[in-house]
């Protein structure tokens, strides 16, 4: 039973190494640089619009032109955000709207960015959530509805910055199926040990029914 994949902000030849084994793979960025090789050495990958650092400077004409590069692994990507307006719902939903059919045209499961404010998602138009927003709203009460109707739905469900044991325990129990995070950009020799702790813990913990598909 796949339980929960951690998506790492960060690339690097120990990750690699133990990748499929510890269900850990890469969450890209136009930012970042990935190559499609790099990518294609995970069996997980996630694609994100990046908006979180770029705000107004996002450019779709850019970032679709970069998911465009990855056409021989799309088929593995997990999903790939439409744009957001961090901690705002509304604008976050008519940012991403016109987005979303087109990531699908593509190839890609089309997924929205939950922001604060969020009550209800049209799910015939989305592929997967991405839980985002502040560091309150995101393991709200409110949050947590929207997850479990995205499940019941079959919509794949993500968690963004998560770089604590603390942060994963509560995205499972949320029902998020991947969740992703810097924590191995910095000292990747200490800190993966650590995150593979996380998983292995995470691993041994009760899943709800619903959860657990």
């Amino acid at each position: 039973m796949l339980r929960m994949i951690y998506l790492s902000g960060a690339d690097n030849r120990e990750l690699c190494a133990v990748a499929d084994a510890a269900k850990v793979g890469i969450i890209a960025t136009p930012d970042v640089g990935n190559t499609c090789a790099a990518l294609s050495a995970y069996r997980w990958w996630a694609a994100d619009n990046a908006c979180f650092n770029q705000g107004d400077r996002f450019d779709l004409a850019r970032y679709l032109d970069w998911l465009n590069r990855f056409d021989a692994i799309k088929d593995r990507c997990l999903f790939a955000t439409a744009p957001d307006v961090v901690g705002d719902w509304a604008a976050t939903w008519q940012r991403s709207a016109p987005v979303l059919p087109t990531l699908r045209a593509m190839g890609y499961p089309a997924a929205v960015v939950l922001q604060d404010g969020c009550d209800a998602v049209p799910w015939p138009d989305v592929d997967a959530v991405f839980v985002g927003g502040s560091t309150r709203w995101k393991t709200s009460p409110a949050a947590e509805v929207l997850c479990r109707q995205a499940r019941e739905r079959g919509k794949w469900v993500h968690m963004g910055r998560v770089n604590s044991l603390r942060r994963l325990e509560a995205a499972q129990q949320m029902g998020c199926q991947s969740a992703d995070g810097t924590y191995l950009a910095f000292g990747p020799r200490t800190n993966l040990p650590k995150m593979l702790k996380w998983l292995r813990t995470i691993e041994q913990q009760p899943c709800l029914d619903w959860r657990a598909t």
